[in-house]
């Protein structure tokens, strides 16, 4: 059975509640239900932290051993270099995702410090992104 975990950044912890305009009402523990449901013949497992430091250890933690990591990085994706230095480290392929379209967005949000050590970057498709993020994994 192929393995992908899901790590979600800084904030993501707040789906349905932050900022509905952007990033939808829909919190993500249950949009993970419906992935899990999608996929019943992945295992997929979800990761949240608001640390930059506690992302990192996952990272490298399951990076070796799974068959693929879908990351949103939240703000981390424009300034930490550090994560983009796990990515590059471990040898499971990364997809990075983004729920908004953040070239639509301001400018610093332009940069990614993540997508030339992953796979393939997915913005502005809404949750949705998670799901094609695993299509294209498997």
């Amino acid at each position: 059975m192929k393995k992908i975990v899901i790590i979600n950044g800084p904030n993501l912890n707040l789906l349905g509640i932050r900022e509905k305009s952007i990033y939808g009402d829909q919190d993500f523990n249950g949009y993970f239900e419906s992935l899990k449901n999608k996929f019943p013949a992945l295992e997929l497992e979800y990761f949240q932290s608001n640390t930059e430091g506690i992302i990192i250890d996952k990272i490298h933690a399951v990076g070796f051993d799974v068959d693929g990591i879908i990351l949103n990085a939240g703000a981390y994706t424009h300034t930490s270099i550090a994560i983009g230095d796990a990515i590059a480290a471990v040898k499971s392929p990364v997809v990075e995702v983004h729920i908004s379209n953040v070239y639509a967005r301001e400018e610093f949000r332009h940069k990614s410090c993540l997508a030339k050590n992953c796979k393939g970057v997915l913005c502005g498709f809404g949750l949705d992104g998670y799901r094609l993020a695993i299509e294209s994994l498997i």
